[in-house]
């Protein structure tokens, strides 16, 4: 079994580093069709899915990336992370932080390392297929809860496909940038970025393992 194989073996998780080779239009497509087919309330299908390539994406990638390093104040569409953090998710948090930058060989106080890093998230980790994910500013909660639920079945059909993917919350910071290079009104949300192509094997932040909660912290049984 080839390195590639094995990975695409293993469950999936965030891969951070792909190969050059390109993801056919024909498979993307099928993996967004499957992804179509996730739970939906009164099949209402909320959601949209940008696809950006060539200048477009490189010119937006360039404005992120100027926006992040120089500071702009994030102006997402939407709360994701709880205020205050409370300290059980903040341990989380960091925890994941400590996977990532581990795997990376980073030191906590190398902030030029984990800047490096960070900025990758703008430029979709370089992966061949770059999308964006909007939602109507109209849906509230429930819009969201099938949205994820959509993409979760797009990583998953992906990962079928010998395919993997990364969620990319960091493209929510700047939204108005988004819309304005995408030709998006304003009652499309950003929600997020995906980045999606052939893992690298060989690349080590792919060696990234982040813990999952145990059953006994998230699963209760009431009654007899």
């Amino acid at each position: 079994m080839t390195p590639v194989e094995t990975l695409a073996k293993t469950v999936r998780r965030s891969i951070r580093a792909f190969l050059p080779t390109p993801v056919e239009p024909a498979l993307l497509h099928t993996v967004l069709r499957q992804a179509r087919q996730a739970p939906s309330g009164a099949n209402l299908q909320p959601g949209h899915v940008v696809q950006v390539q060539g200048a477009v994406r490189q010119a937006l990638s360039q404005e992120l990336l100027r926006a992040w390093r120089e500071q702009y104040p994030a102006q997402e569409d939407y709360g994701y992370f709880p205020r205050p953090m409370p300290l059980h998710l903040r341990r989380r948090q960091v925890a994941a932080a400590q996977a990532l930058y581990g795997a990376l060989d980073v030191e906590r106080d190398d902030k030029a390392g984990r800047d490096a890093q960070f900025a990758r998230n703008f430029c979709f980790f370089d992966a061949p297929v770059a999308l964006i994910v909007t939602i109507d500013s109209r849906f509230g909660a429930g819009g969201y809860m099938d949205l994820g639920m959509m993409l979760y079945g797009l990583m998953l059909a992906a990962h079928e496909h010998g395919l993997a993917s990364c969620a990319i919350g960091a493209m929510a910071s700047y939204p108005g940038i988004i819309r304005q290079h995408l030709g998006l009104d304003a009652s499309q949300h950003v929600v997020c970025g995906v980045a999606l192509g052939y893992a690298d094997p060989a690349a080590p932040v792919n060696q990234t393992v982040t813990e999952r909660s145990g059953l006994d912290e998230f699963f209760t049984v009431r009654g007899a």
